[in-house]
């Protein structure tokens, strides 16, 4: 029997032709794909007519397939011969499990590679024109999940304090409480600030405003998960005229 292999490979943010040439590749190869939630489903087309696909969703507030039988069914595939596909939205390192499944493969002596995508913190914001750094007001881009906010282990002060570009992933649901705690270590109430929903696909949407007025211009405007927040100078350079996508722009 051939040995079998899993391919941890990032879809990108959403819209497929932003998915990396080697991950059509290998989509094409394989004889299993585990797919989540987030992925675009137009990426099935670079799949192979008999390859077995196998949702396992995973999205906050839904029910979602448990972590540990994403485990299974990679090593029930890989042990079996098959080349495996799990196909994860943005990248699957960045706040995407991937390390936890990249480790339960290789205790179980499973052949694993791990092809990067663009993740969501990057594209999502270019879509709308924001750069993430800029040298005259933007020097550090800190990543950050906002789901764990009420379980102290972020500490929102000390990001504060960085003085760059806060990208927030996973952080609608706790938007208030994010905000809340960041005007509390001294953000300005006016720091420019936006949250942008279905991120490059057809569909995108977002408010472009202040730090202080965020959480009432997205309950406003009914901007949900999955989102991008975005919070910084390098805001106020978002494109709002030539984009195609629609932006809301909250009043002061």
């Amino acid at each position: 029997m051939k040995p079998g292999k899993v391919y941890l490979i990032g879809a990108g943010p959403g819209d497929v032709e932003l998915m990396t040439l080697k991950a059509v590749r290998l989509l094409g190869e394989a004889d299993v794909v585990l797919l989540d939630d987030l992925v675009n489903r137009e990426v099935l087309r670079f799949v192979a007519p008999d390859a077995q696909i196998i949702e396992v969703g995973k999205r906050g507030g839904c029910k979602s397939t448990a972590q540990l039988s994403i485990h299974a069914l990679m090593l029930e595939h890989a042990q079996a011969g098959s080349i495996v596909a799990r196909l994860k939205g943005g990248d699957p390192f960045v706040f995407g499990r991937g390390s936890e499944e990249m480790q339960c493969l290789v205790a179980a002596g499973v052949a694993v590679e791990v092809v990067s995508g663009v993740t969501a913190g990057v594209a999502v914001p270019a879509a709308l024109g924001i750069p993430l750094s800029h040298r005259d007001c933007a020097r550090s881009i800190t990543f950050v999940t906002g789901h764990a906010c009420n379980d102290g282990t972020v500490n929102w002060r000390g990001l504060a304090g960085t003085g760059g570009t806060l990208v927030i992933y996973m952080g609608i649901a706790n938007l208030a409480q994010i905000v809340a705690q960041l005007l509390a270590a001294d953000l300005p109430p006016a720091l420019p600030a936006a949250a942008i929903q279905h991120g490059t696909l057809p569909q995108q949407r977002s408010v472009v405003t202040t730090l202080a007025e965020l959480p009432a211009a997205v309950q406003a405007h009914g901007i949900g998960s999955p989102a991008i927040v975005i919070v910084g100078e390098v805001v106020g350079m978002a494109i709002t005229q030539s984009i195609k996508h629609e932006i809301f722009e909250a009043q002061s």
